[in-house]
């Protein structure tokens, strides 16, 4: 899926070249999901860190190739947030058993209006899922498990980064398909082209591998919330800004370990380390678009196709 030139940016240290993407829209990937989680539950090293029970799905594996990102108040509600092009409204999430109801997904982000026919435009690529009440980590819902990087406790009052607060060069962090991985901002620009049908004003590229899986999962940039996986450019990291998304959701970022509110439930409890990633769910996902495309300035170009 060949996006259109857009500006590429350099935040605050000026304006770069034109960014020339092409991107794949992995919404409706199913083939090849099972043998992803075969071949990952062998390579994927221990983590090193307790889980909890409920566990903290911030950074993790969320349902079937979606990943969760932070931890957000809806209201009085806990959400966690994920991405637009992963699943519908109403889409009831499960834990691996197939049984346990991990919640239901909430609307994605969109504007009221689109100035480019025949797309959806959106201030980010984020939706959210709402967390069943006894599913909730209570006293963990500012962290982010990085898994084999261990948990990231995001201070109270951390503000999520918007668009103009990342840079070129910036270190990015994400641990989607509970795979951790890091790299550097390559390029700033606004994602748009007829196939995509999705607008969004600022797309960031990334130098760090990804692939089905990783979509909605946690971007940290300078170990700060910033964002939300959302394409692969040559096989490379794309995400939208999180400041963004979670406005036009009406979402305020965790901060405290139960977010200001008191707790319905007795506060998640650490259990044994897993031993790897969790089972995948086989149904109610729309898929990833975190797969192979092509790239920021510098990388090659990969031939877009739908898996």
């Amino acid at each position: 899926m060949r996006l259109s030139a857009a500006v590429a940016t350099r935040g605050p240290r000026g304006r770069g070249r034109p960014l020339r993407l092409i991107a794949i829209a992995l919404a409706g990937v199913v083939v090849g999901v099972g043998a992803f989680w075969i071949v990952s539950a062998i390579r994927q090293p221990r983590r090193i860190a307790p889980a909890y029970d409920p566990p903290v799905l911030a950074g993790r594996q969320l349902w079937g190739a979606c990943a969760g990102g932070f931890y957000a108040r809806h209201g009085d509600s806990i959400v966690l947030t994920s991405t637009g092009h992963c699943t519908t409204e109403g889409t009831v999430a499960y834990d691996p058993d197939g049984i346990t109801v991990r919640g239901v997904f909430g609307p994605a982000a969109r504007d009221a209006s689109c100035p480019y026919p025949g797309h959806r435009c959106a201030a980010s690529d984020l939706n959210y899922l709402v967390v069943a009440r006894d599913r909730i980590p209570w006293g963990h819902l500012n962290v982010v498990d990085l898994g084999t990087a261990g948990y990231r406790i995001i201070p109270p009052g951390t503000r999520p980064l918007a668009c103009a607060d990342i840079a070129i060069g910036d270190q990015v962090e994400i641990n989607g398909r509970n795979q951790y991985r890091s790299g550097a901002v390559a390029e700033k620009g606004a994602n748009l082209h007829p196939e995509d049908g999705d607008y969004f004003p600022c797309m960031i590229a990334a130098r760090i591998s990804v692939g089905v899986g990783d979509s909605g999962g946690a971007v940290l940039v300078r170990g700060v919330p910033a964002g939300v996986t959302s394409r692969s450019f040559g096989g490379w990291l794309g995400f939208t800004p999180l400041a963004e998304g979670l406005a036009q959701l009406g979402l305020d970022l965790c901060t405290t370990p139960d977010c200001g509110l008191v707790p319905s439930f007795p506060r998640a409890r650490p259990r044994i380390p897993e031993a790897g990633p969790q089972s995948p769910e086989p149904a109610g996902s729309k898929g990833d678009r975190a797969g192979p495309s092509s790239g920021p300035s510098g990388v090659s170009e990969m031939a877009a196709s739908h898996s």
